[in-house]
């Protein structure tokens, strides 16, 4: 009976079909650097590659595409058969975040790092309890602390970027068109900005649409 034989370097593996089995397994995106370091092959080698192996799956018409987001590669199924797969995996059940989640996020976003109190203060509602589901999501996490008051800052994470599909912040749309006053609703709310509890449980003073479940 014949012994399986082992794998040669992976130097000598054909480099698009080892790019295609590693990133098969990431749980995460994974960098161009990281991808060159693993394979032991140029960097350059390896982006030229993947852009190839992109271009391929695009031009093929497959069920999935290779991206680049928050910084790194990743298989994600295409757009057009999203219908399909939510049929299969979600079986129509769907990871929501409240209206008040979704609000509070965008201020983490475009704000950041910002502390709680700052956060609450654009939104006019303690949001200590949805700022703990952000966290706990893998949202936002925990960016230092104001050198002025000591509060904890934070900020989103590159789990948020992938989850919006961004490169980077630098591809969130712009607000200031449709927000020309936000700057000064937000300087009139911070004079009056309680210190909240971070251990707190939530009140009853939320928004109107703080029961609304919103997709993410």
């Amino acid at each position: 009976m014949n012994e399986p034989q082992a794998a040669g370097p992976v130097q000598e593996l054909p480099l698009g079909p080892a790019l295609e089995a590693v990133l098969m397994v990431v749980d995460e995106p994974a960098t161009e650097e990281h991808l060159a370091k693993v394979l032991g092959r140029p960097p350059r080698a390896v982006a030229d590659a993947l852009r190839a192996l992109a271009d391929e799956y695009t031009a093929t018409g497959r069920g999935f595409e290779l991206r680049l987001v928050a910084g790194g590669w990743r298989f994600y199924s295409r757009a057009a058969y999203a219908a399909a797969v939510e049929g299969f995996v979600l079986d129509g059940q769907h990871a929501r975040l409240t209206q008040a989640a979704l609000e509070t996020l965008a201020v983490v976003a475009y704000r950041q790092p910002v502390s709680r109190s700052r956060v609450s203060a654009v939104r006019g509602v303690n949001c200590d309890g949805v700022m703990r589901t952000l966290l706990q999501r893998g949202l936002v996490e925990e960016a230092g602390a104001e050198a002025e008051t000591g509060a904890i800052l934070y900020r989103t994470t590159n789990y948020f970027l992938e989850r919006m599909g961004l490169r980077g912040l630098g591809e969130l749309p712009e607000l200031a068109p449709f927000l020309p006053e936000a700057d000064a609703v937000e300087a009139e709310s911070l004079e009056g900005v309680p210190s909240f509890d971070p251990d707190a449980p939530d009140t009853a003073n939320t928004h109107a649409g703080d029961e609304t479940t919103t997709d993410i």
